[in-house]
């Protein structure tokens, strides 16, 4: 039985214990996260220790460097890159090997901003359906993003702490998570989601469905924002997400608006600072983005309405920018309410310049696919990264979706929860690794197709698919 079905069999035996952790541990008012610790009797079990695995004649795209090597060995050990030779046909006592017949051995793809539950689920649908099948909706999900090559997301807001905790104990499959939790937004503001019964709200008074989901935490004053940023810490957020202007889906803003002071960033931002952590914010405007950074939040997450000079504050300052490739699509637009495609339609032309000014002023820019609501859009998560041929080389676009998103996962300081290098091939890096069927230097369409062209996927030193071994 191969690596992967071992995996996929055992994680339909615990589907009790994966809603139990993926709701309970978020809902307010429940016990304490310790107190739903598993007992010695129902403690998942561990992962099997990864062994160790040769891949032999492969060359190397590194996630660095724009050519790939000579035709090289690379050993994995437990779940660490031990060893890069450049002796093709290199040997190893007790080692699996992995003849690569020349193919590419890159990293795992890394998406920073994707949304694990509501990839295929609206907010809407977050905050009211069944927990139990929502659940089970996340699990599938994840199973299919690694499959699809990406070994690590960063999940930029939702329930996703028991999810992330699931897989690492091997309960279930899918990538690495570094969860922000709820997405931290004002009254009125993008990631405002409560129904019309539920406004106005009493400080103090009752959670709205959609914070009792852990989709999203309504703060008005710095002491608010403070407390909300504090609870995802505790729930184990890697960093902290806060809506800080309009967005498309949120009917109750338009997208030019500037959301949160400065004063109540910064709460955010000391609150993170003393996890030894950062804030990414949704900005989409001039306006939005200088007030994050006045604020000391070190990510900003879309900005596809920038303007120059702000483009070059973000150079100057060393700010990170996530920006996703937001263009036209026919499907995804269809399916959008009257009042989101007119916003969208704004967001979409500022794509275009948004991407020009990041390479002009080489602003650190990493790569994800923001999918939200479209089952079928995440299917297609790969040709999100494809697309970026528009504005980048393929070596440029794939050092994006590698090494430069693991060094923005590493932002997460002396919380990461996964310390160590990612996104990177070389000796002493996390083993997540994928074989590529085809050169993605010269076609990097071959990502877009990753069940025809992944022939191996690796994550933390365990194979998850080989077609080779057939």
């Amino acid at each position: 039985m191969n690596s992967r079905n071992f995996h996929v069999k055992r994680m339909l035996c615990p589907p009790l214990l994966a809603a139990a952790l993926l709701f309970g541990l978020y809902q307010p008012g429940l016990a304490q996260y310790e107190a739903l610790e598993l007992g010695p009797e129902e403690a998942a079990p561990a992962l099997p220790a990864a062994g160790a695995t040769l891949f032999q004649n492969v060359r190397i795209f590194d996630g660095r460097n724009a050519a790939l090597s000579s035709p090289s060995s690379v050993l994995v050990r437990g779940n660490i890159i031990e060893q890069i030779s450049a002796n093709p046909a290199a040997t190893e006592a007790g080692a699996a090997v992995i003849n690569g017949n020349g193919r590419v051995l890159m990293p795992g793809l890394i998406d920073a901003h994707w949304h694990m539950f509501m990839a295929a689920v609206s907010p809407a649908v977050l905050a009211t359906a069944d927990p139990g099948y929502l659940n089970l909706l996340a699990a599938r999900q994840a199973e299919a993003t690694l499959m699809r090559g990406f070994t690590t997301i960063r999940d930029m807001g939702g329930p996703v702490f028991g999810l992330k905790r699931a897989i690492d104990e091997g309960v279930t499959v899918g990538p690495r998570i570094y969860p922000s939790g709820a997405m931290i937004s004002q009254t009125s503001g993008h990631g405002d989601f409560r129904a019309r019964y539920e406004v106005p709200r009493t400080l103090g008074g009752p959670l709205s469905q959609s914070e009792i989901a852990g989709v999203a935490a309504i703060a008005d004053s710095p002491d608010e924002v403070r407390l909300r940023a504090r609870e995802q810490l505790r729930h184990g957020a890697s960093q902290i997400k806060l809506m800080a202007g309009g967005g498309i889906s949120s009917p109750h803003n338009p997208i030019e608006s500037t959301q949160f002071t400065e004063a109540e960033l910064h709460a955010a931002v000391e609150a993170a600072e003393g996890w030894g952590t950062y804030v990414a914010v949704h900005a989409y405007t001039p306006d939005t983005i200088r007030q994050a950074i006045a604020a000391g939040v070190k990510c900003i997450e879309h900005g596809q309405l920038i303007d120059e000079p702000t483009a070059k504050l973000l150079a100057d300052k060393g700010i990170w920018w996530s920006l996703q490739p937001l263009t036209y699509d026919a499907d995804v637009f269809a399916r959008m309410s009257p009042v989101s495609q007119k916003k969208a339609l704004v967001v979409f032309a500022g794509t275009e310049n948004a991407y020009k000014l990041a390479k002009k002023y080489k602003v650190k820019t990493a790569w994800g696919a923001d999918i939200l609501g479209d089952a079928g859009a995440a299917s297609r998560q790969g040709q999100y990264l494809a697309m970026m041929v528009r504005w980048y080389t393929p070596a440029e676009a794939l050092k994006m979706a590698t090494a430069d998103n693991g060094e923005l996962m590493a932002l997460s300081g002396f919380i990461n929860p996964y310390p160590g290098k990612l996104g990177v091939v070389e000796a002493g890096a996390l083993a997540d690794l994928l074989l590529v069927d085809g050169n993605p230097l010269e076609d990097l369409n071959l990502v877009a197709n990753p069940d025809k062209n992944f022939v191996v996927i690796m994550k933390d030193g365990r194979i998850y698919k080989n077609t080779l071994s057939k």
